[in-house]
């Protein structure tokens, strides 16, 4: 995976400026000492011991890659004894029909925003109690108050992390920062192109076509005039393309292989590549790019429902969060107080020091409801001889 600036307190964005799991049944301890006596008064009763409450109990994550990664899972699991199971998957669409197709299994889902919407009005997911989100108070409240997961006064998803879907490119290779998207279109890198195997290349197109200029909601809402004319300007730039890359692993490997040097990715491609020695840099181009902003959802169908809450309150936690932010490369968090927590390496990146400017050039993903229409465009254009 489908993904507010971080450190700007005046707007009250509080989020680094850049996303994402068994059964127990809790124990019960004894009663603590013996009734005084010729006393029937039962002993007092200690609350259960969170960490032999939950101990032994598995946690089903459903989430885009590197939302389960042990750089930040690991202390969750020591300090209730239990164990945390990640299952990746590539798209929206894929963690909507994995969710469907296999109830009870997950507790807890990461979506983006173009499908939380869609989870919450299909009844797969619960509403959340965030007064057990003890960090509730220092997340970003221009996500906390989105409504794209709001229902009846209900809250149905925390937020955990955002970012863009960028245009990186090898510097070694392409030794201008390019100013447009239309790069890719560019004879000299014929076959050194990589775009998602996604129908958010039909969001970008419609970049490249000034559609959002006035509207940023037009993206998701094309006429079939303009699904045809987007259709038209990806299948065109198809010769261009080395690859539709499927998983964040898979586009590393071909910027690693030398295969590629311009690509639609995110953050976690270029701090993971760049770690190796490579140098790729990301940039948005001047039509903008999309973004996502992904939540963390209970579903509706978890047997671990109270795990998966105190999950929820950990992983939002700053020091969880810095560990979060670490382990993807710079996806921009939700909780600002992460930054207290990070080396100052970490603190170059451009969701702390220009959040707010940061954010407000992403288009953020938005539910689509013509999406089938919109899948069996990007078919086509795959299909496309």
């Amino acid at each position: 995976m489908i993904r507010l600036s971080s450190w700007v307190s005046a707007a009250g964005l509080a989020v680094l400026g850049i996303a994402a799991l068994g059964c127990g049944r809790p124990g019960e301890q004894k009663p603590e000492g013996a009734a005084p006596t010729g006393s029937a008064a039962p002993a007092a009763q200690k609350p259960a011991d969170p960490a032999q409450k939950f101990k032994g109990q598995t946690l089903n994550i459903l989430a885009w890659e590197g939302y389960a990664d042990a750089k930040f899972t690991k202390g969750f699991e020591e300090k209730y004894g239990v164990t945390v199971k990640g299952t990746y998957f590539g798209s929206s669409d894929e963690l909507v029909a994995k969710l469907k197709s296999s109830p009870g299994v997950y507790d807890i889902v990461s979506p983006s925003s173009d499908v939380a919407y869609t989870l919450m009005q299909g009844g797969l997911v619960d509403p959340i109690d965030t007064s057990k989100i003890s960090s509730w108070g220092d997340l970003a409240d221009a996500l906390k108050n989105l409504d794209d997961v709001k229902k009846d006064g209900k809250l149905y998803g925390v937020p955990f992390t955002w970012g863009p879907d960028y245009l990186i490119y090898d510097a070694n290779v392409v030794k201008e920062e390019p100013k447009s998207w239309k790069v890719f279109y560019d004879a000299q890198y014929k076959g050194k192109v990589t775009l998602w195997d996604d129908i958010s290349n039909i969001y970008l197109v419609g970049q490249i076509m000034g559609l959002d200029k006035s509207n940023p909601a037009a993206l998701y809402n094309m006429t079939d005039e303009q699904l045809a004319e987007a259709k038209k300007k990806l299948v065109e730039l198809k010769p261009q393309v080395r690859k539709y890359w499927a998983t964040a692993g898979e586009l590393n490997d071909l910027f690693k292989n030398k295969e590629v040097v311009l690509a639609v990715g995110w953050p976690l491609t270029v701090g993971t590549l760049n770690k190796e020695g490579l140098n790729l840099k990301g940039v948005i181009p001047e039509e903008g790019a999309t973004g996502w902003i992904d939540r963390l959802m209970i579903t509706s169908s978890s047997k671990n429902k109270e795990l998966a809450l105190a999950y929820l309150d950990y992983v939002t936690t700053p020091k969880a969060q810095a560990l979060v932010f670490e382990a993807t490369g710079g996806y921009c968090v939700a909780n600002a107080k992460a930054k207290e927590h990070m080396s100052e390496d970490l603190k170059k990146s451009p969701c702390v020091t220009e959040g707010e400017t940061y954010f407000k050039r992403l288009n953020f993903w938005q539910y689509v409801k013509e999406r089938k229409k919109y899948n069996e465009l990007w078919n086509e254009v795959k299909s496309a001889k």
